[in-house]
């Protein structure tokens, strides 16, 4: 593969005008990612009572579990943001993938100091995420169980329908029977339909004194049986230990207890991280060529002003060394194949709309893709399929329909970076979230919606006004119209009302895609082949 070569003035006005932007940006991320952690001064009563019963913060927690210097990929941050009057930080669960003892698990950790850990319809959404992760991934999963259970007021957004919380003890179920260990350290309250995320687990840790386990807490065995008994005596680690047997093994202290976790990993029989598996092309891998800090001015500060993929890949691929597919064809897809650490992926990245022939040409390279095995990364910024009456009159409908009959049907991993715009069919195209990409982050500049701003107040507008009189139709009331839907879909297209929404596995910072990506893909490095789909290479 040859090196890109890059037509980018990193001595330019424009290009210092757009890094000053984008820094802004990333500063603002990570402001919010720290009110997350931290959850602001209102959060600080929790935390210190949390700290005062002897027990450690809940990303300690996975600090003291996984193996040193290793990483730890966060998934969805930001996930509650804005919601539940902002009183959730990180929807109360840390979600991520650790290396425990050589092997990648994913953790699923509840946060204590957020509503004494109670679930949130959005908590339970992270939650199902994660063992979908898990499952796709081939991963075990470490619960770091410390929940109030369910959060009774929103009981129906929470209870009953398919992937509310029943959905993650089916889920937990068939994970241990696919042979992924499922694994629980109890680290304070675990009642009623809580209790089952240790007692599905393969193996149990309960530390002494903070661990406790009961389908009905005391205030609810006073109720029905007129009984007073201390949570301990009702619930608490010995007991379970020692007596019913719901717990494998008894810790006295938070640090014995991940000892011990680590201990179990040790015994398990998954793959460790570097045991990558034959069909998944690997090289040594190189950095790029270019530096990754200069994503920051070339991606515009007007998002109405378009920028090059090509120059996005050059930045994140090794040796910014790209192969090309059909390069003086469908312009506004950029396809070809490239390494990230070491891993082959086949890139498709819009340069700004898909018109016909794109979509055929993606197609085309998805199928190849398939054929030859090759995980695919796709670079969204897009508003769409192209409209018009040519357009219609040269088949967008059916050519757009193959693109996306081509994604939905491909067995390799998939990958999906927002890095602008992601409108319309464009995102499906690209492989959205209802295309089930195996990751999907997002870049804080980056727009999901039906249509952007602009184009909703024209279209939105106009139909409305169709339905009015004339004397409803004055210039101010059409003026408060158009600002009306501009707000709407200005907020509702906003990456962290996406991110809070968990639309993406996480706002991540441009510089860090390439290392977070090439993460994901060693975990799919170290699984068994895919069952291949037809395998067919119908040319378009």
């Amino acid at each position: 593969m040859r090196a890109i070569e890059t037509r980018i003035d990193t001595g330019s006005a424009q290009f210092a005008t757009n890094r000053k932007t984008y820094e802004q940006l990333v500063t603002t991320l990570r402001e919010r990612q720290q009110w997350a952690i931290d959850g602001g001064t209102g959060r600080q009563r929790s935390i210190e009572r949390h700290i005062a019963r002897g027990k450690v913060i809940v990303r300690d927690r996975i600090d003291m579990v996984i193996d040193d210097g290793t990483p730890f990929l966060e998934f969805s941050t930001l996930g509650g943001f804005g919601q539940y009057d902002n009183g959730a930080p990180g929807a109360g669960i840390i979600t991520g993938v650790g290396v425990v003892q050589g092997v990648p698990y994913v953790f699923i950790a509840n946060d204590a100091t957020v509503k004494g850990g109670s679930l949130l319809p959005i908590s339970i959404k992270k939650h199902v995420r994660a063992q979908q992760i898990a499952e796709e991934n081939g991963l075990g999963v470490i619960y770091l169980v410390d929940s109030g259970g369910a959060f009774l007021p929103l009981q129906d957004d929470i209870f009953p329908d398919k992937d509310h919380f029943g959905g993650s003890f089916y889920r937990q179920a068939r994970l241990s029977a696919m042979g992924l260990p499922q694994l629980s350290v109890v680290l304070g309250g675990c009642t009623a339909g809580g209790a089952y995320v240790p007692a599905l687990s393969d193996e149990v840790i309960m530390v002494e004194g903070i661990g406790r386990i009961f389908l009905g807490g005391p205030p609810i065995v006073k109720a029905a049986l007129g009984e007073i008994i201390e949570p301990d005596d009702l619930g608490g680690a010995e007991l379970h230990t020692r007596v019913s047997g719901v717990s494998d093994y008894l810790a006295d202290t938070e640090a014995e207890a991940y000892g011990k976790l680590r201990e179990i990993c040790e015994t398990t029989s998954q793959r460790r991280v570097e045991d990558r598996q034959g069909w998944c092309d690997w090289a040594e891998p190189e950095p790029p060529l270019f530096d990754p800090n200069e994503l920051y001015g070339i991606i515009s500060a007007d998002d109405r002003i378009p920028f090059d993929a090509t120059e996005v890949i050059a930045r994140i691929v090794d040796g910014s060394r790209f192969s090309p597919f059909k390069p003086e064809w469908g312009e506004s897809i950029v396809c070809g194949f490239a390494r990230i650490w070491g891993h082959l992926v086949g890139v498709i990245a819009n340069n700004g709309i898909i018109f016909s022939e794109s979509a055929l040409k993606a197609a085309h390279f998805i199928e190849l893709c398939e054929q030859r095995r090759v995980p695919l990364l796709f670079l969204q910024n897009t508003s769409g399929y192209m409209v018009g009456r040519d357009s219609e009159a040269g088949g967008i409908a059916k050519n757009g329909a193959k693109m996306v009959a081509a994604v939905a049907n491909a067995t390799v991993p998939r990958y999906t970076v927002l890095i602008g715009g992601s409108y319309g069919a464009g995102n499906y195209g690209m492989c959205g979230r209802g295309f089930n990409p195996r990751f999907l982050f997002a870049w804080p500049n980056s727009r999901i919606a039906t249509m952007s701003a602009e184009t909703a107040q024209t279209v939105l507008v106009d139909i409305r006004l169709a339905g009015m009189k004339g004397d409803e139709t004055t210039p101010e009331h059409v003026q408060e119209l158009r600002d009306e839907v501009a707000l709407q879909y200005k907020t509702q297209s906003d990456p962290y009302y996406a991110t809070s929404r968990l639309w993406d596995d996480g706002l991540i910072d441009p510089v860090d895609t390439r290392d977070a990506l090439g993460l994901c893909l060693a975990l799919a490095a170290r699984q068994d082949e895919p069952a291949p789909g037809p395998g067919l290479v119908y040319r378009m």
